[in-house]
């Protein structure tokens, strides 16, 4: 955890302060987030289905990026009182209105993929 009153954390909240952008890459940004976020967009999740689903994340890193989403409620945890204990994971509503936003992410991310895999540098349109 990093001091709030740091410069660099400082700098940060004048930032997404300012500029929605910034403000939804400080959500959703990171190398896990979005893999995460892929995931539970078509539904909801247990956490040893969402460990499978993600090659290479560490349980470490998968706790502390499901407890940072859920911090920033667009993951909801839903403990179920029962022996063993079962826990899922679900975007909340807010976490569904990403949806959009995160397919267009998805297809301008594979249309680069192609343009860079081809060797091409060319501008991607808008729309395409």
């Amino acid at each position: 955890m990093r001091k709030e009153t740091s410069t660099n954390a400082l700098n940060e909240k004048m930032i997404n302060d300012g500029c929605g952008m910034a403000l939804s890459m400080s959500v959703i940004g990171g190398r896990w987030k979005p893999a995460i976020l892929c995931r539970l967009a078509y539904g909801t999740m247990r956490y040893g289905e969402l460990k499978k689903a993600i090659d290479g994340i560490s349980e470490r890193m998968l706790v502390a990026q499901l407890r940072e989403m859920e911090k920033d409620r667009i993951v909801q945890r839903i403990v179920y009182p029962e022996v063993p204990p079962r826990v899922e994971y679900q975007l909340t509503d807010l976490g569904r209105t990403m949806k959009p936003m995160l397919d267009a992410m998805s297809e301008w991310g594979n249309k680069y993929r192609d343009q860079i895999d081809a060797g091409s540098i060319e501008l991607l349109s808008v729309g395409e």
